[in-house]
């Protein structure tokens, strides 16, 4: 919560500027330029949702390969190894 009210007024100092010797608060539109005429609609990436399909999956893949490996390592060095005397509690 401070961190979003510190950074509110960073923004705000940001934009103070100083216009015919009075500080004004400058704000810049987002849609319209300072003549008023509509801004072109934004670049979009193609095939967004794609590249992240593809991202996830292969971090996923190298995970899982890396996680079998440390854990075949690990059985096979005897430091993780489930103890089977546990079970034979008669």
């Amino acid at each position: 919560m401070a961190l979003q009210r510190s950074t509110v007024a960073f923004q705000t100092i940001r934009n103070l500027r100083k216009i015919n010797g009075e500080i004004k608060l400058h704000l810049r539109s987002r849609t319209t330029t300072a003549s008023g005429a509509i801004l072109p609609e934004p670049k979009r990436t193609r095939f967004g949702f794609f590249f992240v399909i593809c991202c996830v999956s292969t971090g996923l893949v190298i995970g899982t390969t890396l996680s079998k490996m440390v854990a075949n390592f690990l059985e096979e060095k005897e430091l993780f190894v489930p103890s089977d005397d546990d079970d034979d509690d008669d």
